[in-house]
């Protein structure tokens, strides 16, 4: 059982007055996400860079932690992301 760690910006747009994720995209490293969320968070109404370590095998989310957040991010985002 091997873990995994993978770099996602994930977007947030905003549908019917409510703000939902949007895309996600995969980056490199841990300081390529943050720049990449940076970057994106001009384009969006937010972004978020995470860490996210599953079991290589079977996919199983070990952790996810949020890395940083730019611009608006739904307050419940954090939480959503450990299944609360």
């Amino acid at each position: 059982m091997g873990m995994k760690t993978t770099f996602v910006v994930q977007t947030f747009v905003i549908e019917r007055k409510r703000l939902l994720p949007g895309d996600r995209e995969v980056a490199p490293t841990d300081s390529g996400a943050l720049k990449k969320a940076e970057a994106m968070a001009g384009r969006t109404p937010g972004t978020a860079a995470l860490k996210i370590v599953a079991d290589d095998e079977t996919g199983e989310l070990e952790s996810a932690t949020i890395l940083g957040q730019f611009g608006e991010v739904p307050e419940d985002f954090a939480e959503s992301l450990q299944g609360g």
